[in-house]
């Protein structure tokens, strides 16, 4: 080997160049030349396709991802972070990490996506390269509770008649604009027409999110969303502001606009 014969030759105090015999100097033979330590190599550990709980889900649902990483050298698992990231506004995004403990390597991370979005998993690890799993894409769909929870981000908005938002509203202006925004359903402005859309549910099986319109008769004069527990938010009437308030009349329609 080189190292070995210039160990050797230095030892001797001479040198080899360019295949002649040249004596060398005692300083020089004195200080031999350092050889450089080797770089540490890296492993790549098998990270495997990431399992998800499912590819479809409800707005307000857990999204369950499970990841396996075992170290190739050893057939055990690779010490290190799982991170699960979602894909949204041009960047990549972690949503959950978890640390690699269990015997077989197996981490299970979890994240309630708010948009339908592509996801990922990655792995890091002292003495390990970097590994990425295949993007999945994960379809989220409006749901009720999406329904509700904008209809909750406009709590305290002073009644307009005729107005329907972003900041005032009226009755059917209100129920308009939050299932316009929270589920892309298009309403008409006047809850007596709001009453003929969506699917026909009985009162005993209503749920949040679902469309509430009161009547006199069978003429549909106000409308809200069901938040639960007997209560509406809705719009009110003049003076008075969005909130959650009681349902006060028993003659009203129930219709299911969302899944």
């Amino acid at each position: 080997m080189s190292v070995g014969t210039g160990t050797v030759a230095l030892s001797l105090g001479l040198c080899l160049c360019a295949g002649q015999l040249v004596a060398t100097s005692a300083a020089s033979a004195a200080a031999p030349t350092p050889v450089a330590a080797a770089a540490a190599v890296k492993v790549t550990p098998k990270l495997a396709a990431t399992k998800v709980s499912t590819r479809s889900l409800k707005w307000g649902s857990t999204l369950k991802v499970t990841a396996k990483v075992i170290d190739p050298r050893t057939g055990k698992i690779a010490k290190g972070t799982v991170r699960l990231q979602g894909y949204s506004k041009g960047a990549w995004r972690t949503w959950d990490t978890e640390t690699v403990r269990n015997q077989n390597g197996t981490v299970t991370l979890s994240a309630k996506p708010q948009a339908t979005a592509w996801t990922r998993t990655i792995f890091t690890g002292n003495g390990f390269n970097q590994v990425t799993t295949n993007k999945i894409k994960v379809s989220v769909k409006a749901s009720g509770a999406k329904v509700l929870a904008e209809a909750k981000k406009h709590k305290g908005a002073l009644y307009k008649f005729g107005a329907s938002g972003p900041k005032r509203f009226d009755c059917s202006g209100f129920t308009k604009y939050v299932y316009k925004k929270a589920a892309g359903k298009k309403l008409p402005h006047k809850a007596n027409s709001q009453q003929r859309y969506g699917k026909s549910v009985a009162k005993s099986n209503k749920r949040v999110g679902d469309l509430i319109v009161f009547r006199n008769g069978s003429y549909g004069y106000h409308a809200g969303i069901y938040a639960g527990n007997g209560y509406v938010y809705d719009s009110p009437h003049t003076g008075a502001r969005v909130g959650k308030h009681k349902i006060w009349n028993k003659n009203y329609v129930v219709r299911r606009l969302v899944a």
